[in-house]
Protein backbone atom coordinates (compact mmCIF):
# COMPACT_ATOMS: atom_id res chain seq x y z
CA UNK A 1 0.00 0.00 0.00
CA UNK A 2 1.36 3.43 -0.85
CA UNK A 3 1.47 6.41 1.45
CA UNK A 4 0.99 6.55 5.22
CA UNK A 5 -1.10 3.36 5.25
CA UNK A 6 1.83 1.53 3.68
CA UNK A 7 4.14 2.85 6.38
CA UNK A 8 1.73 1.59 9.07
CA UNK A 9 1.45 -1.77 7.31
CA UNK A 10 5.23 -2.12 7.06
CA UNK A 11 5.72 -1.15 10.71
CA UNK A 12 3.19 -3.74 11.85
CA UNK A 13 4.87 -6.37 9.64
CA UNK A 14 8.21 -5.68 11.36
CA UNK A 15 6.64 -5.83 14.84
CA UNK A 16 4.92 -9.12 13.97
CA UNK A 17 8.08 -10.70 12.61
CA UNK A 18 10.17 -9.68 15.62
CA UNK A 19 7.52 -10.87 18.07
CA UNK A 20 7.05 -14.21 16.31
CA UNK A 21 10.74 -14.90 15.76
CA UNK A 22 11.78 -13.85 19.26
CA UNK A 23 8.90 -15.75 20.86
CA UNK A 24 9.58 -19.00 19.03
CA UNK A 25 13.35 -18.78 19.59
CA UNK A 26 12.99 -17.96 23.28
CA UNK A 27 10.53 -20.81 23.75
CA UNK A 28 12.83 -23.26 21.97
CA UNK A 29 15.87 -22.10 23.96
CA UNK A 30 13.98 -22.27 27.23
CA UNK A 31 12.63 -25.75 26.50
CA UNK A 32 15.96 -27.15 25.27
CA UNK A 33 17.80 -25.65 28.25
CA UNK A 34 15.28 -27.25 30.59
CA UNK A 35 15.65 -30.66 28.91
CA UNK A 36 19.44 -30.43 29.07
CA UNK A 37 19.26 -29.35 32.70
CA UNK A 38 16.93 -32.20 33.58
CA UNK A 39 18.91 -34.96 31.88
CA UNK A 40 22.48 -33.71 32.29
CA UNK A 41 22.34 -31.88 35.63
CA UNK A 42 19.32 -33.72 37.11
CA UNK A 43 17.52 -30.46 37.85
CA UNK A 44 14.87 -28.52 35.93
CA UNK A 45 14.76 -24.79 35.37
CA UNK A 46 12.12 -23.72 37.87
CA UNK A 47 10.48 -21.06 35.68
CA UNK A 48 10.29 -22.92 32.34
CA UNK A 49 6.55 -23.60 32.46
CA UNK A 50 5.64 -20.01 33.36
CA UNK A 51 7.95 -18.51 30.75
CA UNK A 52 6.59 -20.81 28.04
CA UNK A 53 3.02 -19.88 29.04
CA UNK A 54 3.86 -16.20 28.60
CA UNK A 55 5.53 -16.92 25.25
CA UNK A 56 2.50 -18.90 24.02
CA UNK A 57 0.28 -15.87 24.65
CA UNK A 58 2.86 -13.65 22.94
CA UNK A 59 3.14 -15.91 19.86
CA UNK A 60 -0.61 -16.48 19.61
CA UNK A 61 -1.55 -12.82 19.59
CA UNK A 62 1.27 -11.80 17.25
CA UNK A 63 0.17 -14.73 15.10
CA UNK A 64 -3.42 -13.55 14.66
CA UNK A 65 -2.14 -10.34 13.13
CA UNK A 66 0.31 -12.27 10.95
CA UNK A 67 -2.50 -14.58 9.77
CA UNK A 68 -4.68 -11.58 8.92
CA UNK A 69 -1.80 -10.00 6.94
CA UNK A 70 -1.36 -13.18 4.90
CA UNK A 71 -5.07 -13.95 4.43
CA UNK A 72 -4.77 -17.18 6.41
CA UNK A 73 -7.75 -16.94 8.77
CA UNK A 74 -10.51 -19.45 8.24
CA UNK A 75 -13.31 -18.24 6.01
CA UNK A 76 -16.63 -19.68 4.98
CA UNK A 77 -16.90 -18.58 1.38
CA UNK A 78 -19.73 -20.59 -0.20
CA UNK A 79 -22.11 -17.62 -0.44
CA UNK A 80 -19.27 -15.19 -1.13
CA UNK A 81 -17.97 -17.29 -4.06
CA UNK A 82 -21.45 -17.39 -5.62
CA UNK A 83 -21.84 -13.59 -5.66
CA UNK A 84 -21.10 -11.41 -8.71
CA UNK A 85 -17.86 -9.32 -8.50
CA UNK A 86 -19.45 -6.01 -7.34
CA UNK A 87 -21.30 -7.77 -4.52
CA UNK A 88 -18.14 -9.69 -3.59
CA UNK A 89 -16.24 -6.39 -3.27
CA UNK A 90 -18.96 -4.90 -1.06
CA UNK A 91 -19.06 -8.07 1.05
CA UNK A 92 -15.26 -8.12 1.42
CA UNK A 93 -15.21 -4.49 2.54
CA UNK A 94 -18.05 -5.17 5.01
CA UNK A 95 -16.41 -8.32 6.37
CA UNK A 96 -13.02 -6.63 6.82
CA UNK A 97 -14.56 -3.51 8.40
CA UNK A 98 -16.77 -5.46 10.82
CA UNK A 99 -13.89 -7.76 11.77
CA UNK A 100 -11.70 -4.71 12.36
CA UNK A 101 -14.33 -3.18 14.67
CA UNK A 102 -14.58 -6.45 16.62
CA UNK A 103 -10.79 -6.67 16.97
CA UNK A 104 -10.62 -3.11 18.30
CA UNK A 105 -13.50 -3.94 20.68
CA UNK A 106 -11.66 -7.02 21.94
CA UNK A 107 -8.56 -4.85 22.34
CA UNK A 108 -10.55 -2.43 24.50
CA UNK A 109 -12.02 -5.20 26.68
CA UNK A 110 -8.67 -6.92 27.07
CA UNK A 111 -7.16 -3.65 28.32
CA UNK A 112 -9.93 -3.53 30.94
CA UNK A 113 -9.12 -7.10 31.93
CA UNK A 114 -5.43 -6.27 32.30
CA UNK A 115 -6.27 -3.25 34.46
CA UNK A 116 -8.39 -5.53 36.67
CA UNK A 117 -5.53 -8.04 36.93
CA UNK A 118 -3.06 -5.27 37.77
CA UNK A 119 -5.35 -4.09 40.56
CA UNK A 120 -5.34 -7.54 42.15
CA UNK A 121 -1.57 -7.46 42.64
CA UNK A 122 -1.07 -11.16 41.90
CA UNK A 123 2.38 -12.39 40.87
CA UNK A 124 3.53 -15.52 39.06
CA UNK A 125 4.82 -18.04 41.63
CA UNK A 126 8.17 -18.86 40.02
CA UNK A 127 9.10 -15.68 38.18
CA UNK A 128 7.61 -13.33 40.79
CA UNK A 129 6.45 -10.87 38.13
CA UNK A 130 2.93 -9.42 38.05
CA UNK A 131 0.45 -11.74 36.33
CA UNK A 132 -0.87 -8.91 34.15
CA UNK A 133 2.50 -8.61 32.39
CA UNK A 134 1.92 -11.97 30.74
CA UNK A 135 -1.30 -10.67 29.15
CA UNK A 136 -0.03 -7.34 27.81
CA UNK A 137 0.38 -8.98 24.39
CA UNK A 138 -3.34 -9.70 24.08
CA UNK A 139 -4.47 -6.11 23.36
CA UNK A 140 -1.36 -5.54 21.24
CA UNK A 141 -2.30 -8.52 19.06
CA UNK A 142 -5.95 -7.50 18.84
CA UNK A 143 -4.95 -3.94 17.93
CA UNK A 144 -2.53 -5.03 15.20
CA UNK A 145 -5.15 -7.43 13.81
CA UNK A 146 -7.76 -4.65 13.83
CA UNK A 147 -5.38 -2.42 11.88
CA UNK A 148 -4.74 -5.25 9.39
CA UNK A 149 -8.45 -5.71 8.73
CA UNK A 150 -9.01 -1.95 8.51
CA UNK A 151 -6.21 -1.71 5.93
CA UNK A 152 -7.78 -4.61 4.02
CA UNK A 153 -11.12 -2.78 3.93
CA UNK A 154 -9.39 0.39 2.67
CA UNK A 155 -7.42 -1.55 0.05
CA UNK A 156 -10.59 -3.21 -1.24
CA UNK A 157 -12.38 0.14 -1.36
CA UNK A 158 -9.57 1.82 -3.32
CA UNK A 159 -8.06 -0.93 -5.50
CA UNK A 160 -9.70 -2.46 -8.60
CA UNK A 161 -8.72 -5.99 -7.52
CA UNK A 162 -10.30 -7.96 -4.68
CA UNK A 163 -7.98 -8.60 -1.69
CA UNK A 164 -8.15 -11.05 1.24
CA UNK A 165 -5.52 -8.93 2.98
CA UNK A 166 -3.16 -6.15 2.01
CA UNK A 167 -0.82 -8.78 0.56
CA UNK A 168 -3.09 -11.53 -0.78
CA UNK A 169 -5.40 -11.32 -3.77
CA UNK A 170 -8.72 -13.13 -3.40
CA UNK A 171 -9.03 -16.27 -5.48
CA UNK A 172 -7.71 -19.76 -5.72
CA UNK A 173 -4.18 -20.84 -6.55
CA UNK A 174 -3.64 -23.01 -9.59
CA UNK A 175 -3.14 -26.08 -7.42
CA UNK A 176 -6.27 -25.38 -5.30
CA UNK A 177 -9.75 -26.34 -6.31
CA UNK A 178 -12.98 -24.64 -5.44
CA UNK A 179 -15.33 -27.08 -3.74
Amino acid sequence: MPGPLGVIDTAIAHIESVMLAAGVLLMALNTVANVVGRFVFRTSIYFTEELNSILIVWITFAGISYAARHGRHIRMSAIFDALPPPARRAMMILIAAVTSVFMFGLCWYSIGYIITLAGQGRVLPALQIPVWWSYVWVPVGFFMTGVQYALTAVKNATDPDLWLSTLVLEGYEEDETEI
